[in-house]
């Protein structure tokens, strides 16, 4: 199986039975993708979309996870949908995951309405007004919203899911009324959300954020997630997402 990792690439272990080929000077996976697959509540019976894959880590940690149906993720550049779809065959997952090179704003004509039970996202942060300074294309793909906004990723979930359906999504906490604003104009009903904080002495820098598909105006927050502890190490919780506490 080492055929399948370049020169220029790595393979990390995920610590849960399963590997992650990833490019040694390229964009990464953070805990950001590690607390969506975990917040996620997929059931076993459920056919997944992934909007946005990179190298296809949240596939994998759902599969690990949830163990739904069938996984499909899709990834607008050919460099990275190419390394995901690499480490699937590595792990032998083909059966479980599906990795497409597409864009999402193609995903409705090619895919079809409503089609998945769930849909589930790590879109890019920042808005491209921000100003770009990363030193590549695929981090600046990753981190701002070149390919795809905010409303695309929002309004491409709304078509892709059934009725019904969750919409799943990890964003920084700063955007949150644009993330509220968004979901209701397009037809996903927040209905739960939950404040990531590097510890408790800091505010929430991301947001972890559930909605449905038509569902009835209800919001519930949940505690707050802490990283770090106060002496600066993985709270229990953390450890326990990470699969290193059963």
């Amino acid at each position: 199986m080492e055929e399948l990792i370049k020169e220029d690439e790595c393979l990390d272990d995920l610590q849960n039975g399963y590997m992650l080929i990833q490019k040694n000077n390229a964009f990464k996976f953070g805990v950001d993708a590690v607390l969506l697959a975990d917040f996620a509540e997929v059931k076993r019976s459920e056919c997944v979309l992934e909007m946005g894959t990179g190298t296809g880590i949240i596939p994998i940690l759902l599969h690990v996870k949830k163990q739904p149906a069938a996984i499909t993720a899709l990834e607008i550049q050919g460099d990275m949908a190419d390394m995901a779809k690499r480490s699937i065959q590595y792990n032998k997952l083909e059966d479980k995951i599906k990795i497409l090179h597409m864009d999402l704003k193609d995903a409705i004509e090619n895919l079809g309405k409503a089609n998945y039970d769930c849909v589930i996202t790590n879109p890019p942060y920042v808005k491209r007004e921000a100003g770009i300074n990363n030193p590549t294309e695929t981090k600046a793909l990753a981190r701002f919203e070149i390919a795809c906004t905010l409303q695309d990723v929002i309004g491409s979930a709304k078509e892709l899911v059934r009725p019904g359906g969750k919409f799943f999504m990890v964003h920084r906490a700063d955007r949150l009324v644009d993330i509220i604003f968004e979901m209701r104009n397009q037809g996903i009903e927040p209905k739960r959300i939950r404040f990531v904080h590097s510890n408790s002495g800091k505010r929430p820098h991301l947001i972890l954020i559930e909605g449905v598909r038509g569902g009835k105006p209800e919001l519930r927050f949940m505690d707050p997630l802490y990283i770090y502890d106060d002496k600066g190490e993985y709270t229990e919780e953390i450890h326990r997402i990470y699969g290193r506490i059963k």
